[in-house]
């Protein structure tokens, strides 16, 4: 061992004994509650009745719930809270329309009171939009089927979210983009959601992608994820393949799904759905879909 890597070793071992000797109190911050608020939330349609409404929620901790049904209006809802500072605040410049959760100011570790209430309930319309939703640790419910949803956007962190276009979407789907940590997704109506392009990203977590619904061209997806395990349904006759790219995962099938190396086939007719999947390990199961 040369001069250099002694000294540095020594360094090292000195610096762990300095860091066993010492103790830190960091400060911390109570969240206090109050009395639980109603914020009601409305938000006009834009005057071009064809514009596309470019709509972002930034949501926080909580549940955040989204279905069909504004009447005469893009947004219609209420948020319930009893932190002062989550009160969301709404900014509409042209199409774009920002409603976004309220952030505590800490100085030190938060002390979280478990009664703390923020829920978000809103209806959406069903004239044109883009929507974006940029949440943390939450619980998500979200029903967006028979609206008209140009590209959907999810991005968040350790969360609990389903998702489900119950009925189709009535204008075609550029793009479905969902970015999560930790979590556990489920999306069903994935046929119905009218897209071109799906695209998920999980980290290590448990999700299940459910292509149930009127396709109505051929659908891509693309599903990268770390140690996590994923589950595929699709219905019995549509035509599906799904390619596999890791050899570190488990892949167990059922319902009529053909093997070919790492190709995975279900027979059918009509549009296909093709699927590429790349998982640092963990499980893949591929099923059909009741």
């Amino acid at each position: 061992m040369n001069r250099k890597m002694i000294i540095l070793a020594v360094t090292v071992l000195a610096l762990a004994s300095l860091a066993c000797s010492f103790t830190i109190n960091l400060p911390g911050t109570e969240v206090k509650t109050g009395p639980t608020e109603t914020e009601n939330i409305k938000i006009p349609y834009l005057e071009d009745r064809q514009a596309i409404a470019d709509v972002t929620l930034h949501f926080g901790a909580g549940n955040l719930n989204l279905q069909p049904g504004a009447t005469d209006q893009l947004i219609n809802g209420t948020a319930k809270f009893n932190v002062a500072d989550f009160k969301p605040t709404i900014s509409i410049d042209s199409n774009n329309i920002n409603i976004e959760q309220g952030s505590i100011q800490l100085t030190g570790i938060p002390y979280i009171n478990t009664d703390i209430v923020n829920d978000w309930d809103l209806s959406l319309g069903n004239r044109p939009m883009s929507l974006m939703i940029k949440a943390g640790a939450y619980t998500g419910n979200y029903e967006l089927g028979g609206l008209s949803i140009h590209s959907l956007e999810v991005s968040d962190g350790a969360s609990k979210v389903e998702l489900s276009f119950s009925e189709p979407n009535l204008i075609e789907m550029t793009r479905l983009d969902y970015t999560t940590g930790a979590s556990s997704v489920s999306m069903s109506g994935l046929g119905n959601a009218n897209a071109d392009t799906v695209s998920f990203n999980g980290g290590a977590g448990s999700y299940t992608l459910e292509f149930n619904g009127q396709l109505q061209r051929d659908m891509t997806v693309n599903i990268d994820s770390g140690v996590s395990s994923v589950t595929i349904l699709v219905p019995p006759g549509t035509s599906a393949q799904v390619n596999t790219a890791s050899s570190l995962i488990t892949v167990s099938s059922n319902g009529g799904w053909e093997q070919h190396g790492n190709l995975y086939q279900l027979s059918g007719t009509g549009y296909t759905i093709s699927i590429q999947v790349k998982m640092g390990a963990g499980s893949l199961k591929l099923d059909t879909s009741k």
